[in-house]
């Protein structure tokens, strides 16, 4: 949505035309620089032009396009764009430019204007805790060291250094990370047989001492074990497994888990011809398979579905697979159809519309938690389970599926990450993250990465402003989502998009209801029938309709491919997960999707909005901030 100051077209030509002879490509913030805008509105203006085939472009970072005249490479080919490509990006992007404080005692880098490198290495061994403008903190929690993306503590040690640099490197906080890493391969479950055939699983420890610290004080004997096999080893009572994981987490010592789980009953079944993975998608198969544990973890449109289709074939064994609602498990069985080789009478959904257990069985979380029905999932012997959206899992009533054995456990997430500080229990109950880095998807063209844009709104009337500065905790939210200024932002940003399907998120009942009689958009929430929804979002894909607003039943397992634009009007906290996945909606391998995320200047908004985007800035995506004028 341009502002009353946007450049005219007459503006940006004259100013490119100055550029080029400078450098014979420029990116937008060297073209900002040029005109005097912002970088949103050049970034836009360049974008049109590829767009209608007046410029060519070329990809140089996880977010960045330099841009150039059409046969520039044919006319000018003893001057490769590489070496002038970092002039053209413009000052943030100059590694040169980036600045490192690090602080070993709090366990904290702060970085300025970080390199794209820079990023991704951080986003495999630490996580954002702060953002402002083209400034992240980064955490590295003991958390952090135990999920690392890395296979050694010399690689964990070598990424920070390269980060923080040699000569800022502290000895104190190298010990205290490896201290982490120590514990966190200080267990290991393995499965043993006795004299009889009959199998049973034993907590090994490195030494006898950790037993005695470790063991004998924070679990009980016959209630988790039964006996001391050595003076490192125990054998653990039948069922006490996943407990004892968990206790021995919350200590501080995250087992690994070698146990050799049942073979599990076989399953035929193969990709069709057509579905070929991709070479990453491949990488995450590979790691999956030989842990049989693992949670791929990528954003939204980088086939993670499709990636765990190709983990059913190598494990080759029954599935289970677990999802939060009805929608998302007929939409797996749709992919499981027209994907593999399995034919409908192999596939059986069991939730509240029906209840069929066969070789492939999609259920919800809720109906796996409950003990009638975990029973029977507990008699088959599953050679796979697959928790999709595996965030879920975490959650108290529905981490019961956990006793629910299998060979192999995999999970499915783009933002694995809960505001209750559990997450990690995601990667305990579960398995190692697999596939974190955005930035590759991003840079080798896979995912498109979303243009992501926070809008202060200013007030639209002192009647809605004084209605919010006497509502008291919860109804301020709701006050400042019903701020009447947002609904003709959104009206400006659906006139700028009109030939783009755009989603716009409401959290309030009452806020989607105005816009939706006001605009006239369907709204799509809680009370809405399945029926209904269906034929709404088979309108969207269809064309239909161009534009939906959708409560938080559109925040996970709605198939929704086409979104070029996702406006994020309103929110009930600042939930890094929530944001994450519906910014996902608009991230595919095509076009240069946008995401407003509308917040009421001078509001509780600001404060969540600054902390719902971290996930995204830890994964590599430019948020920018814009304050719109007042009326």
């Amino acid at each position: 949505m341009p502002d009353d100051d946007s450049p005219s077209d007459g503006e940006f030509e004259r100013a490119l035309q100055e550029l080029l002879p400078e450098v014979p490509v420029v990116s937008s913030s060297y073209l900002a620089e040029g005109v005097g805008c912002t970088t949103a509105q050049a970034r836009d203006w360049l974008y049109e032009q590829w767009n209608e085939d007046s410029l060519d472009r070329r990809k140089i970072g996880g977010s960045t396009f330099v841009y150039y005249p059409p046969g520039r490479e044919r006319d000018h080919p003893e001057e490769p764009l590489s070496e002038t490509a970092e002039r053209a990006v413009g000052s943030s992007k100059r590694e040169d430019d980036e600045r490192v404080l690090f602080f070993p005692g709090r366990r904290e880098v702060a970085v300025d204007s970080p390199t794209d490198e820079t990023r991704e290495r951080l986003s495999r061994i630490a996580h954002v805790v702060d953002s402002t403008d083209d400034s992240y903190l980064y955490k590295i929690s003991s958390g952090d060291v135990w999920t690392a993306a890395v296979d050694s503590f010399d690689e964990l040690r070598a990424e920070l250094k390269q980060v923080v640099g040699e000569e800022r490197w502290d000895t104190g906080f190298e010990s205290r990370v490896e201290d982490d890493w120590r514990r966190a391969h200080e267990f290991t479950l393995r499965t043993e047989t006795d004299d009889s055939g009959r199998e049973f699983t034993t907590l090994e420890a490195t030494d006898a001492e950790t037993v005695q610290n470790v063991v004998r004080r924070k679990l009980k004997h016959n209630d988790h074990y039964t006996e001391f096999l050595s003076d490192t080893e125990v054998r653990l009572r039948r069922g006490a497994t996943a407990e004892v994981k968990e206790r021995l987490y919350e200590e501080g010592y995250p087992a690994i888990d070698e146990r050799r789980i049942k073979e599990g009953d076989s399953l035929e079944i193969e990709l069709i011809p057509d579905i070929e993975l991709r070479d990453y998608q491949r990488e995450w198969v590979d790691q999956f398979t030989a842990r049989k544990a693992g949670v791929f973890v990528g954003p939204s449109g980088s086939g993670k579905t499709v990636a765990a289709l190709g983990a059913m074939t190598e494990i080759g064994g029954e599935t289970l697979i677990i999802v939060p609602n009805r929608e998302l498990a007929g939409q797996w069985q749709e992919e499981l159809l027209e994907k593999t080789t399995l034919e409908r009478r192999q596939i059986g959904q069991y939730h509240g519309g029906q209840k069929q257990i066969r070789p492939v069985t999609i259920a919800t979380y809720d109906t796996a938690a409950m003990s009638r029905h975990r029973k029977l999932f507990n008699e088959r012997e599953w050679g796979l389970v697959i928790a999709d959206e595996c965030h879920h899992a975490v959650a108290d009533t529905w981490k019961r599926f956990r006793e629910i054995q299998s060979v192999a456990r995999l999970g499915l997430s783009a933002t694995p990450v809960r505001e209750s500080g559990d997450a990690k229990e995601i990667f305990t109950l579960i398995g190692p993250p697999v596939g974190q880095s955005w930035g590759r998807l991003f840079r080798d063209d896979w995912v498109a990465e979303p243009t992501v844009e926070l809008l202060l709104v200013p007030w639209g009337s002192d009647t809605a402003r004084t209605r919010y500065e006497r509502a008291q905790g919860a109804k301020k939210l709701i006050e400042a989502a019903r701020n009447p200024r947002k609904r003709e932002v959104i009206q400006q940003l659906l006139s700028e998009h009109d030939d783009q399907k755009t989603l716009i998120f409401v959290d309030w009942i009452r806020q989607g209801q105005e816009l939706s009689e006001r605009l006239g958009v369907p709204f799509v929430y809680g009370e809405t029938s399945h029926d209904r929804r269906e034929t709404i979002y088979q309108q969207f894909r269809d064309g239909a309709i161009d534009a939906l607003i959708i409560s938080r039943v559109g925040d996970e397992g709605i198939d929704l491919p086409d979104a070029e634009v996702a406006i994020l009007a309103s929110t009930m906290g600042s939930s890094r997960s929530q944001t994450g996945q519906r910014v996902g909606r608009t991230m595919r391998p095509m076009g240069n999707a946008q995401v407003y995320i509308l917040l009421t200047k001078g509001s509780s908004e600001e404060d969540w909005g600054r902390e719902s985007t971290q996930y995204l800035a830890e994964k590599g995506i430019d948020i920018e901030k814009r304050e719109l004028d007042d009326m």
